[in-house]
């Protein structure tokens, strides 16, 4: 019904991701190489058919869409009336910084993470603090280092922590107790919890994802969720988002940030659009996951039969793969110019997100299964020139 297989050409037309050389393969940033939802581009093309676009406010309409998502893909409703609009998840996290913490205070997050929440961090005058996550190189998996946690969000100047749920870059999905005891400690130090749970509808296997606003409700009072259809659905230039934020003071104060900020304003497409996703987007949704968990299995088998060298790191979520270079290098962005020049494949080095990442690479196969070959293909021709 859907189609998984064409690889649309992106390339001159303002695409970040496909600027490039042409004969380059692009497998690194967070944006698939699947068109979206058809019904989604249909509520777009009624909306831009209306020929006129002044200035716009969501509606119940779409409080009432994310509520019913999160109530039919995840068990959890939100209510409505915690929600509030805004034009991106990474806009949001930097107006919330500002509002919500100070000039000077401690940010705590888990290395290796996204990278934009460091530039959020330090471009807002505040300090970086890493509870890094541990890593065991015979499982292949990594963990919360709860000591260090405890005594990190103990400092003084900790008000506020960055989780991302589910996390990338690795792909793990923290289960409802891990969530509970670290909303605890938040709790208990009076730090604010923010979690980007922008990758929360990509769960591949295992046990779903829990929004954080589901938890009980007296660890929920220092709460910030944002959500959003952008990596579900491919639609990032759509430019949606929601907070959701269960107390109301913080809330009255999040709305001031990010209105102070004119983060809160949607464009022509972003309430078309969202509803669309929320409300038509389920089936869509189900196919995507079923190519993601192919692409993925395509991925292990071809490491572990053609580049023995590297591990793939298993994952739960997310369309981006954690490979484990470390007996290849120890300088991942040396390793990852190296494949790209020698290959035309462009993977994220890993020592952009902190941590451990030195060590990794990530790889996006959010693509049809040919691009995917293609990329491990390069991917071994590169590796194996690395290592001569």
């Amino acid at each position: 019904m859907y189609d998984f297989e064409t690889i649309p050409n992106r390339r001159n037309t303002d695409s970040i991701k496909w600027d490039i050389k042409p004969d380059e393969l692009p497998m690194w940033i967070a944006d698939m190489d699947f068109k979206t939802a058809p019904e989604i581009t249909t509520a777009m093309q009624k909306k831009v058919s209306q020929g006129i676009f002044g200035y716009e406010a969501p509606g119940q309409d779409y409080f009432d869409a994310v509520a019913d998502w999160y109530a039919t893909e995840h068990h959890a409703r939100p209510q409505t009336d915690w929600m509030i609009f805004t034009t991106g998840v990474v806009p949001a996290i930097s107006a919330i910084v500002r509002r919500i913490s100070h000039i000077g205070d401690n940010v705590v997050v888990q290395a290796p993470v996204y990278n934009i929440f460091y530039n959020s961090i330090r471009n807002n005058g505040r300090h970086i603090l890493s509870n890094d996550l541990l890593y065991d190189e015979k499982t292949l998996t990594y963990a919360i280092d709860w000591d260090d946690l405890e005594h990190k969000l103990a400092e003084p100047l900790t008000t506020l922590m960055i989780l991302c749920n589910p996390h990338n870059p690795i792909g793990k999905v923290w289960t409802k107790d891990e969530l509970i005891r670290l909303a605890t400690l938040c709790k208990d130090n009076h730090v604010t919890l923010l979690s980007d749970e922008i990758h929360g509808d990509l769960v591949l296997r295992g046990h779903d994802y829990t929004p954080l606003f589901s938890l009980p409700a007296d660890l929920i009072q220092n709460i910030i969720t944002l959500v959003s259809p952008s990596k579900t659905f491919n639609v990032a230039a759509l430019h949606a988002a929601t907070a959701i934020v269960p107390n109301s003071d913080l809330r009255a104060s999040v709305n001031r940030g990010l209105n102070t900020d004119e983060v809160a304003e949607p464009n022509l497409l972003a309430i078309p659009g969202t509803i669309a996703a929320y409300t038509q987007g389920h089936d869509w949704l189900a196919a995507l996951k079923q190519q993601l968990v192919a692409n993925e299995k395509m991925v292990t088998d071809f490491v572990a039969a053609n580049i023995p060298a590297i591990k793939v790191v298993p994952s739960a979520a997310t369309y981006l793969m954690w490979l484990d270079c470390h007996n290849v290098s120890d300088n991942s962005e040396k390793l990852a110019d190296f494949i790209r020049q020698k290959t035309g494949l462009y993977l994220n080095a890993g020592g952009e997100y902190g941590g451990d990442g030195h060590d990794f690479l990530r790889m996006n196969i959010a693509c049809p299964a040919s691009m995917v070959q293609d990329g491990l293909e390069r991917l071994q021709k590169g590796i194996a020139a690395y290592q001569k």
